[in-house]
C-alpha cells in the first residue's frame, strides 16, 4: 500500500485507460465501479460480499450521513471505515446532488445552501467548508467538492451561473481540504450540456492541479448521446495523468462508452436498486424476473457465472421471491447485479491491457442483443 495518493497508467487502448489508484488503505484498479453505500451500507448486501465480488472502493454520501447518524457521531465511533467494517478506500460524495434532489425549501447563495431534511424537515446549512469538514469527520479517502448540480434540460444562463458558482466553491473546498497525505479532494466539472462551458470549467479546474477530477451533472435527465458528446468535448481538457470520475453513471452500456472516451471511475445505485425491483443484469442483457415467463423456468440466470446467486438459483425461484415481495429476492438479485458489474469491469481492464477493447465492446453488446432466450 502506498503512503501517498498516486495514480499510474499501465495501458491505453485508444482513449480507454487501464490504471491503478494507490493510497494507504489500498489500491483501486481502474476502470473501477464503486458500489454505492449511501448511508454506510450497500443495500441488501454484506460488505464482505461486496469485497469478494472485486470491489476496491465504495461510496458514502455526506448528505445522508450528516443527517443520520451524524458526522460527529461517526467520528466519535472511530470513523466510517471502523463503523461499517470496511478497511478499504471510501469515496464520499459532497451531498450537492442530494440537496438538489431530496431536500425541500432549498435556498442557495454564494455562502452555501440551506435546506430542510427530507427525513424530518429540520433545517440545515451546508457550505463548501462544512462539506469538507463532514467528509473529514467521516474519514473518507477521496472527498468531493460541494457543487451545484442542476437537472437537464436547463437554460444556458442557469448552467453558466451554476458552473461559475461551482468553480468558486471548488477553490474554497481545496483550501478547506488543505494537504492531507494519502487522501484526495476531487473538484467537479460542471456546465450542463454546453461544450464551451464544460471546457471552461475543466480548464480552470485543471489549473488547480488537484489529485483527480470528476465530471458531474450528467445522468440527470439528458439522453446518452448528449452525455457522451459532453465527455468527448470535456475530457481532452483534463490532465491525462490524473484519474477521472464520472459521477452517478450508470448502465453497463454507459460504462462501456464512457471508458471508451477515457473515464476511470464510476458509481451508480442501479445494480442494487434494480435488484430490489426484480431486474437482473447479465451477459444476456437485462432480465425482468417479474415476468410470468420465468414462473416455471428451471434454468439459472447464468450457468457460467462465478456468482452463486446467478448460477445456482432457478429463475422460477427468483420469480417467486420477487413476486412474493420476499427480502431474499432483493438480496439475491443485488448480489447478481453487483457481480455482473464487477465482472464487466474486470473484463474491461483485461481487454484494455490486451489492446482489444473495441472487440470487447462488440462482443459484450452482441451478447446483450442476443438476449437471455438465445440458444446456449
Amino acid at each position: 500500500m502506498s503512503e501517498s495518493f498516486e495514480f499510474r497508467l499501465s495501458a491505453t487502448d485508444g482513449r480507454a485507460r487501464r490504471g491503478t489508484v494507490s493510497m494507504p488503505r489500498g489500491e483501486i484498479r481502474t476502470p473501477a465501479f464503486m458500489p454505492v453505500g449511501t448511508v454506510g451500507t450497500v443495500k441488501a448486501m454484506y460488505l464482505d460480499q461486496v469485497r469478494a465480488l472485486g470491489s476496491d472502493v465504495i461510496l458514502g454520501n455526506t448528505y445522508h450521513l450528516m443527517l443520520r447518524p451524524g458526522a460527529e457521531r461517526v467520528a466519535r465511533l472511530g470513523g466510517l471505515h471502523q463503523l461499517i467494517r470496511w478497511p478499504h478506500p471510501i469515496l464520499t460524495d459532497s451531498g450537492g446532488f442530494q440537496v438538489m434532489s431530496l431536500s425541500s425549501l432549498r435556498k442557495l447563495d454564494e455562502t452555501g445552501v440551506t435546506f430542510r431534511s427530507h427525513i424530518d424537515g429540520q433545517a440545515h446549512s451546508m457550505t463548501p467548508e462544512r462539506s469538507i469538514e463532514i467528509q473529514g469527520l467521516l474519514g473518507s479517502d477521496i472527498q468531493m467538492q460541494l457543487d451545484e448540480c442542476i437537472a437537464l434540460p436547463a437554460e444556458r444562463s442557469e448552467m453558466e451561473r451554476a458552473m461559475e458558482l461551482s468553480l468558486r466553491w471548488a477553490e474554497r473546498c481545496a483550501t478547506a481540504f488543505g494537504d492531507q497525505p494519502g487522501k484526495a479532494m476531487f473538484p467537479i466539472v460542471q456546465g450542463g450540456d454546453q461544450p464551451d462551458l464544460r471546457i471552461r470549467s475543466a480548464e480552470r479546474l485543471a489549473a488547480m492541479d488537484m489529485k483527480g477530477y470528476a465530471v458531474g451533472g450528467l445522468a440527470v435527465g439528458e439522453p446518452q448521446h448528449v452525455m457522451l458528446a459532453v465527455l468527448d468535448e470535456t475530457l481532452p481538457a483534463l490532465p491525462t495523468e490524473k484519474p477521472r470520475y464520472l459521477m452517478g453513471v450508470g448502465t453497463p452500456d454507459d460504462i462501456l462508452e464512457a471508458v471508451r472516451r477515457g473515464i476511470d471511475m464510476f458509481d451508480c445505485v442501479m445494480p442494487t436498486r434494480s435488484g430490489r425491483h426484480g431486474l437482473a443484469f447479465s451477459r444476456y442483457g437485462r432480465i425482468n424476473l417479474k415476468n410470468a415467463r420465468h414462473a416455471e423456468d428451471p434454468r439459472p440466470l447464468d450457468e457460467t457465472s462465478d456468482c452463486p446467486a446467478a448460477r445456482d438459483y432457478s429463475r422460477a425461484y427468483l420469480h417467486h421471491l420477487v413476486r412474493s415481495g420476499e427480502a431474499l429476492g432483493a438480496m439475491l438479485l443485488s448480489w447478481v447485479n453487483l457481480a455482473y458489474y464487477q465482472s464487466l469491469m474486470a473484463g474491461i481492464r483485461t481487454a484494455i491491457e490486451a489492446g482489444r477493447y473495441e472487440d470487447f465492446i462488440a462482443e459484450t453488446k452482441a451478447g446483450w442483443a442476443r438476449g437471455d432466450l438465445a440458444p446456449r
